[in-house]
């Protein structure tokens, strides 16, 4: 399969917030908070226009692309765009976006609802264009803590894709909630969703017995590896699809590669995989 990367923060840019990449700082947002700010970027039939070159891009690709290699298309999920839009950068634990969520509950609500319908617009579009899958990232779904993670994480997405696959029932969704341990499980309860993604942080064997037998997976080695000499990242490699071997399982590394991965243990992983024979 081949996969469009396109910044997640695309969508609130699309919907007139002030996005800024900055080197060296890393995505720099003005924040959203107050019922004003909300309302003005509200806005959601006139994000068409900004994300024009994400689905020409799409259509490009598509034509360009073999038949048999599907497209995965992707967006963030609406509570990890929230902790950038509330917060106005990336925030390790994320307790900026938290803190607002439990003292300003009534904008948070209205946040993620503003969020989720941009993001089921964005999507449709995405797949009109040629997506034949769509991957929604939840990164920061684990700076929730239960009772969250199932109605600002799960719901949203679930709402996400019901709302897609009624336009679009045959493309399948994968999701990852990174990050959210044993709620996983729930997760894996919610038929709308094809593929859950996992990262490395969660026990295999755990998710060998109460996940596989009932969901496809994709995951997890810890993208750490790449960086290790090539004996160690063979026996862990030869770990995860083992570990995995008895269910259908899509070989990915648990979060995304690290910019001081090598480039041969990248081929290494890739060939090892192709090879392998069930």
């Amino acid at each position: 399969a081949a996969i469009l990367f396109a910044d997640i923060l695309l969508i609130l840019d699309a919907l007139g917030v002030n996005v800024q990449f900055v080197e060296g700082q890393g995505p720099l947002i003005e924040p959203v908070k107050e019922k004003k700010e909300i309302e003005k970027i509200n806005n959601i039939p006139s994000i068409h226009e900004k994300l024009f070159p994400v689905y020409e891009t799409v259509r490009k690709l598509k034509k360009e692309l073999p038949t048999n290699v599907p497209l995965i298309g992707f967006a963030g999920a609406p509570w990890t765009l929230a902790t950038y839009l509330i917060n106005g950068k990336g925030e390790q634990g994320s307790l900026t976006a938290k803190r607002f969520l439990i003292e300003n509950n009534k904008e948070f609500e209205e946040i993620i609802k503003l969020l989720t319908e941009a993001t089921i617009e964005y999507l449709i579009m995405q797949i009109k264009a040629g997506a034949d899958v769509i991957k929604i990232f939840d990164s920061w779904a684990g700076a929730l803590n239960a009772d969250m993670i199932l109605r600002y994480s799960l719901q949203p997405i679930k709402k996400i894709v019901i709302e897609v696959k009624k336009k679009f029932p045959k493309t399948p969704f994968i999701v990852f909630p990174r990050s959210v341990n044993t709620i996983y499980s729930s997760f894996c309860d919610e038929d709308c969703f094809d593929v859950l993604a996992v990262d490395q942080f969660l026990d295999r064997k755990w998710i060998a017995s109460n996940i596989q037998p009932k969901k496809v997976i994709q995951g997890n080695l810890d993208p750490i590896f790449l960086t290790q000499k090539k004996e160690i990242l063979m026996q862990e490699l030869k770990k995860v699809t083992q570990d995995f071997k008895k269910h259908p399982y899509i070989f990915n590394l648990g979060h995304g590669i690290t910019p001081d991965a090598s480039v041969d243990n990248v081929e290494l992983v890739v060939d090892y995989i192709k090879g392998l024979e069930f």
